[in-house]
């Protein structure tokens, strides 16, 4: 595990179909408060970390996890503004040692999970009392060998509620160029 400190703001990643601003956009509606303990289960190369850190601001801490160690060096290398970005090779649907996290974002990962409802307990189980899930996904139930088993926002709620979730809502649904649409919602 790594922890970067520093007093720079964070520089730009890869550019992906969907700018910076965009995933900002997708998330900020479930980002009520700055600082806090927040997790982003799937990090791949932190554009949702990045996009939560600009969110958070100073006094936060962020816990970037990914299966994919290549993939968070990214991460690692960066600066962040008055706040803490701690990387963590690991698998989201294995015990991660987090606990009394105010949030967790979960974007285009859940989706390579066929059976979330351990996962989502587990998750749950991260969270301090009051603490959001934030998740972003394809807003469709038909995968591909890419994105193997999606979920739209109207199964996501079903599925929120029977691992226990409340207050699930829509934050925002954006275009996709690949199945369609994306959407964020927070519970």
């Amino acid at each position: 595990v790594r922890v970067r400190h520093s007093a720079g703001g964070p520089r730009g990643g890869r550019q992906s179909q969907v700018n910076h601003a965009d995933l900002v956009g997708l998330i900020e509606g479930g980002v009520t408060e700055h600082g806090g303990r927040w997790a982003d289960l799937g990090a791949g190369e932190g554009a949702f970390t990045r996009a939560l850190a600009d969110l958070l601001g100073p006094g936060a801490h962020i816990t970037a996890v990914d299966r994919d160690g290549g993939a968070l060096r990214n991460l690692e290398s960066e600066s962040f503004a008055g706040l803490v970005v701690e990387t963590k090779v690991g698998d989201f649907t294995r015990e991660l040692g987090l606990s009394n996290l105010n949030g967790i974002v979960m974007a285009n990962s859940l989706h390579f999970v066929r059976d979330k409802t351990p996962v989502l307990e587990s998750v749950r189980k991260m969270l301090r009392p009051g603490g959001k899930l934030i998740v972003v996904e394809y807003g469709t139930d038909r995968g591909n060998p890419w994105v193997p088993h999606p979920f739209s926002y109207p199964k996501w709620e079903r599925m929120a509620a029977q691992a226990g979730f409340v207050g699930t809502r829509l934050l925002r649904t954006i275009p996709s160029r690949h199945l369609g649409s994306i959407y964020s919602a927070v519970s």
